[in-house]
């Protein structure tokens, strides 16, 4: 489904699994064509086949069990898992038009999954010096439903976020997720909160524009 939001951003909700690497390679020719002026900026969300993904600050050490495909990936940090059931939001955006700030990039993702995961009752945050987003799993303690993990091409992002719906979580397993190995890895499905993903695309989608207005640099700066 190719839809565009009030911006003239484009909105490609996928309905079937597409592979990693195909995924990978559509990404970096679309911010090579928004990079040129030849394509609309794109918020893509799908989910892929059980894979492990490893970013620049990548430890071998945390692929304990690599029973996937472990594919290396430009993105910013460490070890991850993508999924069936795993709902991934790849979003290439320009910040070239919105005040080159890297920082405030990450920050507005992890408020849009952190705000849409309100709408449905799940109480999320962020910890600056852990990535991703955490709640409280069933048993008391603090676990992550999902990853942030970006990559910026002059001022040109890719790669996104990653939020668990219903993903196999043994899966997890076979890495430390994101460096982590003292915390645990939850769903909304684990949590009593089952989420179809076209329910949840749906609800992304209407924070989008909060999303984006918290991208706009301030009148103080």
């Amino acid at each position: 489904m190719v839809e565009y939001l009030p911006s003239g951003i484009e909105w490609r909700a996928e309905t079937a699994p597409l592979a990693y690497r195909e995924a990978l390679a559509r990404q970096e020719e679309r911010l090579a064509a928004i990079r040129a002026g030849e394509a609309r900026e794109l918020i893509w969300l799908l989910e892929h086949p059980p894979v492990y993904t490893g970013g620049t600050s990548a430890d071998p050490l945390e692929l304990t069990d690599p029973r996937f495909e472990v594919i290396e990936t430009g993105r910013g940090g460490r070890y991850t898992y993508h999924g069936p059931g795993q709902r991934v939001g790849y979003v290439l955006l320009d910040l070239a038009r919105r005040g080159k700030d890297v920082r405030r990039f990450v920050h507005a993702l992890e408020g849009w999954v952190i705000a849409t995961l309100a709408d449905f009752g799940v109480e999320a945050w962020a910890v600056p010096e852990r990535v991703g987003i955490w709640t409280r799993d069933v048993d008391g303690s603090e676990a992550k439903i999902g990853a942030i993990g970006v990559r910026v091409s002059r001022w040109v992002t890719m790669h996104g976020f990653a939020v668990n719906l219903d993903p196999d979580l043994t899966h997890f397993s076979g890495i430390v997720p994101c460096g982590i190995a003292d915390l645990g890895v939850t769903s909304m499905a684990r949590l009593g909160v089952p989420v179809a993903q076209p329910v949840w695309d749906e609800a992304l989608r209407r924070r989008a524009g909060d999303f984006l207005a918290a991208l706009a640099p301030s009148e103080v700066e």
